[in-house]
């Protein structure tokens, strides 16, 4: 398998069925982690210098924290259920999270310390629709450049089956804001029905970094750079979780030029 794919494993006492941390990732900024919760089981973290992004995927969840606690977190059944709730929770603090359901923790480094904890409600998620045609995708901005944050940019992103998401192929890996920005990034799959899968591209443009990958329901794939894209096959809904940090905390992407011009041609098509 590749080394970019990271896929679940039998959960811990505490829920955990997968984990990236930037030491088993080889970079410096993104953490992730998902837990699997039921009745008996409790996770309890401590952010130290890192900000967290609760991400209720699934389910409903309690946060009890050291910032305030927040009950009745999400609420959805699956990810195709309407959009996700979240919190924020700054450097410093320690949370707890117990509930029925999938929870995602979104990581990254937060020197100053100055924003504040707080629920991420659904209901203000301005939903987003992306592409024309194969190309058209769904994007709820969980914690983007419109909501605070000191590191972490956080979306997730429905694709219908048959379509392209993350197109045309793009890359954030050169600091040269506003232009591009450095961005980290994994992505986080679910699939509808859940046998299916998806196929994901990462290619850098000298060819050095070009892989092809076959992803399964809850597989995570690591972007530490290059162009990449990704694909549902006829018949399989895919969801995918993204995070991204960097040293600057702006969205900022540069196309594949080779595939550039399919931008003016979904224009030419409406």
């Amino acid at each position: 398998m590749s080394e970019l794919i990271v896929s679940v494993t039998p959960a811990a006492p505490d829920g955990t069925i997968l984990q990236v941390t930037p030491q088993s990732a080889r970079w410096w900024y993104v953490g992730f982690e998902v837990l699997a919760l039921s009745e008996a089981v409790r996770a309890e973290r401590d952010c130290g210098g890192r900000e967290c992004c609760v991400v209720v995927v699934e389910g409903t969840a309690d946060i009890a924290s050291s910032q305030g606690s927040w009950t009745g977190v999400g609420g959805r059944r699956d990810p195709w259920s309407g959009p996700p709730e979240a919190v924020y929770l700054p450097p410093g603090s320690t949370f707890s999270v117990t509930g029925e359901g999938e929870v995602a923790l979104c990581w990254a480094p937060a020197p100053r310390g100055d924003v504040a904890a707080r629920r991420l409600p659904g209901e203000e998620i301005e939903v987003e629709t992306r592409g024309h045609g194969a190309l058209e995708r769904t994007v709820h901005p969980i914690l983007m450049g419109d909501r605070e944050a000191e590191s972490l940019l956080v979306c997730e992103v429905l694709t219908p089956a048959g379509h392209w998401s993350s197109y045309p192929p793009h890359k954030h890996d050169v600091d040269d804001p506003p232009r591009e920005t450095l961005l980290e990034e994994t992505y986080y799959h679910r699939l509808a029905p859940a046998q299916g899968f998806a196929l994901q591209r990462i290619y850098s443009q000298d060819r050095a970094l070009d892989e092809t990958l076959s992803v399964r329901n809850r597989d995570c794939v690591l972007v530490p750079r290059g162009y990449h894209t990704v694909s549902a096959p006829p018949g399989y809904e895919l969801y995918y979780l993204n995070v991204m940090a960097g040293p600057t905390r702006l969205w900022a992407v540069a196309n594949d030029p080779d595939h550039d011009w399919t931008l003016t041609a979904q224009e030419h098509e409406r």
